[in-house]
């Protein structure tokens, strides 16, 4: 599991700088989520969000079909992802981790509805995530690796 250095977050220049991966994965989850809900390369997805126990950090935001999932790392399996996520947070963080799992029923590209939730809007990064977003997925043969992630199914 990666760790961001201290004060990455709270630097946009740096945390900008990151590489995709690091970027969708630590911070602009939720960016990510509401471009692919927007652009649709698979019919049948939604977000669903993990919400660390009160006073844990491990927020994350993918989307799903119920049986698959994509986020910063790709397409999996929806319980691999989170059975990965839930063991690399209990692993790091103090005892008596854990977390719920909901659906998304807010705009994931609105900033008001990002800031209740105590995430930025598109509009409060350095610059406009949305086109590294559409970018992001589009290095992906999104069919291919939806099949791909389907054999380990099995």
């Amino acid at each position: 599991m990666y760790k961001l250095k201290p004060g990455i977050k709270q630097d946009r220049q740096r945390r900008w700088q990151l590489s995709d991966r690091i970027f969708f994965g630590h911070g602009a989850c939720h960016i990510l989520a509401g471009i692919y809900l927007e652009v649709a390369p698979l019919a049948g997805f939604h977000a669903e969000r993990i919400i660390p126990g009160e006073g844990y950090a491990g927020n994350h935001i993918f989307v799903t079909n119920g049986v698959l999932a994509f986020d910063f790392r790709g397409y999996s399996c929806r319980r691999n992802l989170l059975i990965h996520h839930t063991l690399g947070w209990s692993k790091v963080s103090p005892p008596g981790w854990h977390c719920k799992i909901v659906h998304v029923d807010f705009d994931l590209l609105e900033t008001q509805d990002l800031n209740a939730r105590r995430m930025l809007g598109p509009d409060q990064y350095l610059m406009d995530p949305r086109p590294r977003a559409r970018s992001f997925l589009d290095r992906f043969n999104h069919m291919a690796s939806a099949l791909k992630s389907s054999s380990f199914l099995g």
